[in-house]
This record gives structure tokens, C-alpha cells and sequence, in this order.
């Protein structure tokens, strides 16, 4: 019993090392998975195979927010990408880099057997001014959303917020200026939200975008102002419609009254009775008419 499982152990080992062997002779090794270069330069994507796939088929794929595009396809570049790259024996390089080209590309080479391998291409973008979205009025109480956003950065950048040109902590407590403020911010998405925003939140808010690639970028300084509902301008317009509301009413009775205004009397229909016309009779007629109405006792 214990020699028929030894056996099984062995033929299960060797069966494993044949498996691992197959897998290892067609393998695919990069120097580097991950790429990083300005934008504008050049760059090579290392895909080196081993020699067990002879002369193989080598595609380039990649992977965008629409799905997965053609690169490198059947001994070729497509159509984007004609005249910027060429394939060499060891990889794919790109003449010049642009930031559309950033992404994750695989490199799938297929003869006997199967192998890809993925490498991350990032095309250094130092940021751009960001688009900021500051209001510059709100009442005490409300939420209030404040949003920074490059697009164009890469990689994808982080955002600070400054008040006052005091950098806004990620978290009200960090701070003894910002402790009577209640907000989230997230310096991921470049969203600064308050809730409730209070009068103390008043000031110049701007924002500033940095990824590590050239120097900061950060868009103008807008002022937000943060008051109480203006109860006495609500009060002051309901009182101005009432008078409007009640002189338009004055108006049309005074009108009415002067006779300006048509007057509207309900009256019966009138009902038009006429006298039927007089039907010509025939003496003969008349005379038949008594023939037949006759009877005999």
C-alpha cells in the first residue's frame, strides 16, 4: 500500500516537472515592466521570448478606456500608429512619445505555444493650469462643492487646496484655523466639499495640481463669500407682491365701477312664438272626410 502511493507520488512529481518544463520553453521575459519617459522622447518596450518559439507571430495590444486596440498587427503598425513605431528582436520602440500613447500595452508572442507579457508606458506630462470651480456666494448651512481637475497631467496628478493661501488640511483637526470648519476633501479627485459651510469658511480659495514632473500648476483665486439667509429681503419682496397684487385689484374694481369696463348682465333666452300656418282645405275634402266619418244605427 505505502509502495503504490510512493509510486503515485513520483509519476505526480514528474508529471509536474514536464508541465513546468513546457511552460519555462516558451516564456517571455522585459527588462523593465514599467517605462517612463517625456513626452516628445523616445521609448522601447522590451519583449524578449525564448528560442523554442522559433519564428513566432509577435502582436502589440493596448488596453484604453474603450477596450482593446490593435498596436502591432501581422508584421505591421496600424494605422495610428504609422511612422512612430518600429519592432526590433527585443521589443517595440516608439520614435516619439506623445501623452495619448500613455497605457498598458501587451505583447502576445504565439507559435507552438502561448506567452504575453504586459508593460506600463507612462509619457511624463508636467501639470496645466487646473479648471477650478469655486462659487463666490453661498448661505450659511448649505453644502457647498468645490473641484479642481487637469486632465492632461500624467501621471495622474494630486490637488491642494489654499485659503487665504494657507494650504487646506486634509482634515479640519490638522489645524487650529480650519477646526471650526466641517468639510471632506480628497487630494485624489481635487474635490473640497463643505457641509454645512459656515461663515468662517469665507476667503480666496485656489487650487494647485502636481504629479512630480515639472513644477506645480495652479488656476487664479477666487473670493467665496458665505452669509445668513437675508430674511428681511424675503419679508421685504413678500410685502412688495402683496401691494402690487392688492393696487391691481383697486385698479379693476375703480374701472368697473366708472363703467371703463363691459358690463356682463345675465339674461333669459328669448323664445319666439309664432303661429303655425293655416292649412288650405278642399270642400270636397271636408265633404268625403264626413261621408267617411258616417255610421249607421
Amino acid at each position: 500500500m505505502a509502495r503504490g502511493s510512493s509510486l503515485k507520488a513520483l509519476a505526480s512529481a514528474f508529471l509536474s516537472l514536464l508541465l513546468a518544463a513546457a511552460a519555462s520553453s516558451y516564456s517571455i521575459t522585459s527588462k523593465s515592466e514599467k517605462v517612463s519617459v517625456p513626452e516628445n522622447a523616445a521609448a522601447d518596450l522590451s519583449c524578449e521570448y525564448s528560442a523554442d518559439f522559433g519564428d513566432p507571430r509577435v502582436e502589440w495590444k493596448l488596453e484604453t478606456s474603450k477596450g482593446i486596440e490593435f498596436v502591432f498587427y501581422n508584421n505591421q503598425p496600424t494605422a495610428a500608429y504609422v511612422g512612430r513605431i518600429e519592432r526590433y528582436p527585443g521589443g517595440l520602440r516608439f520614435s516619439k512619445v506623445t501623452r495619448k500613447d500613455s497605457g498598458v500595452y501587451t505583447c502576445e508572442v504565439t507559435s507552438g505555444g502561448y506567452a504575453e507579457k504586459k508593460i506600463q508606458l507612462i509619457v511624463q506630462v508636467p501639470p496645466s493650469p487646473p479648471v477650478c470651480s469655486v462659487p463666490t456666494s453661498s448661505t450659511t448651512g448649505s453644502q457647498v462643492t468645490l473641484t479642481c481637475s487637469d486632465k492632461d497631467a500624467s501621471p495622474k496628478p494630486t490637488y491642494q487646496w489654499f485659503r487665504n493661501k494657507v494650504p487646506v488640511p486634509n482634515s479640519p483637526k490638522q489645524i487650529a484655523a480650519f477646526q471650526n470648519s466641517s468639510y471632506t476633501f480628497d487630494p485624489s479627485t481635487g474635490t473640497l466639499t463643505f457641509q454645512p459651510v459656515a461663515k468662517i469658511d469665507s476667503g480666496e480659495y485656489y487650487c494647485q495640481a502636481q504629479n512630480g514632473i515639472g513644477q506645480p500648476s495652479s488656476c487664479g483665486a477666487v473670493r467665496m463669500e458665505v452669509g445668513d439667509v437675508n430674511v428681511g429681503g424675503i419679508v421685504a419682496a413678500v410685502v412688495i407682491v402683496t401691494l402690487v397684487i392688492a393696487v391691481i385689484g383697486l385698479a379693476l374694481w375703480y374701472a368697473h365701477r366708472k363703467g371703463y369696463l363691459p358690463s356682463v348682465c345675465l339674461r333669459k333666452p328669448k323664445v319666439v312664438y309664432s303661429v303655425p300656418p293655416v292649412r288650405d282645405t278642399d270642400p270636397e275634402d271636408d265633404v268625403d272626410f264626413r261621408q267617411k266619418s258616417s255610421f249607421l244605427v
